[in-house]
């Protein structure tokens, strides 16, 4: 019988995982027709009642035997220890993207957003399958793959209309998330410190670098 490598049973689980993960694009594609108010009324109910039953299985022990023969084939080692009692990252994606649209405007959201997903995928896919050299915390090919996808992000995103000064400040932002994903890990999920420290960085560099400007996209609710 030929035997079969955990690393490659591990890595289609990822694979897996993250073509799920990337359903949750189309938050990016709702969010850009609908104002954050109407987007909010939507957001936080849904945030509440998806970390609700994500602790409920901590707690409920029938709940949580039909939680796991659904999910638990999905969820990471660190999503499943009881003593800690970790989020999944579906919650905290969730409670990332309600925070990001309650505090930053709809321009710096979206690629937050989009960047998450995308270039979380590439990170872990290329990390997992090609990652030799160590950078932080995790492989310097996975950051590479994450940086490279979320600049192709950020140069498709919908734009202000500023030029390039819109652009370099993505770069930057992507960068500074790029960090956050290898460094990220347990409680501070890199579902929830990607799209945030994108929209803090993009917020402090449209501070310094460009004052002044009303941070709108065009023709479209905000």
């Amino acid at each position: 019988m030929k035997k079969i490598d955990p690393a490659t049973i591990d890595y289609k689980k990822e694979l897996v995982r993250k073509s799920i993960h990337l359903t949750s694009l189309a938050i990016c594609y709702v969010y850009y027709f609908v104002s954050s108010s109407f987007a909010l009324k939507v957001l936080i109910p849904m945030t509440i009642f998806v970390v609700f039953i994500d602790l409920l299985r901590y707690y409920q022990s029938p709940f949580s035997r039909l939680f796991y023969m659904v999910f638990g084939p999905l969820l990471r080692q660190h999503e499943l220890d009881y003593r800690k009692k970790n989020l999944n990252g579906a919650s905290y994606v969730l409670i990332a993207v309600t925070l990001a649209v309650w505090i930053f405007p709809k321009p710096f959201v979206i690629p937050a957003i989009a960047v998450l997903i995308l270039g979380d995928i590439s990170a872990a896919l290329i990390g997992r399958k090609y990652g030799r050299h160590k950078f932080l915390s995790k492989s310097l090919e996975g950051t590479l793959a994450f940086f490279i996808v979320g600049c192709l992000v950020i140069i498709l995103s919908p734009k202000i209309g500023l030029g390039i000064k819109e652009y370099i400040i993505g770069f930057i932002a992507v960068g500074f998330g790029a960090i956050a994903e290898n460094i990220s890990f347990g409680w501070m999920d890199d579902n929830f410190t990607i799209p945030i420290t994108i929209c803090l960085v993009m917020s402090v560099l449209y501070y310094f670098f460009l004052p002044g400007i009303t941070i709108m996209l065009p023709n479209v609710p905000n």
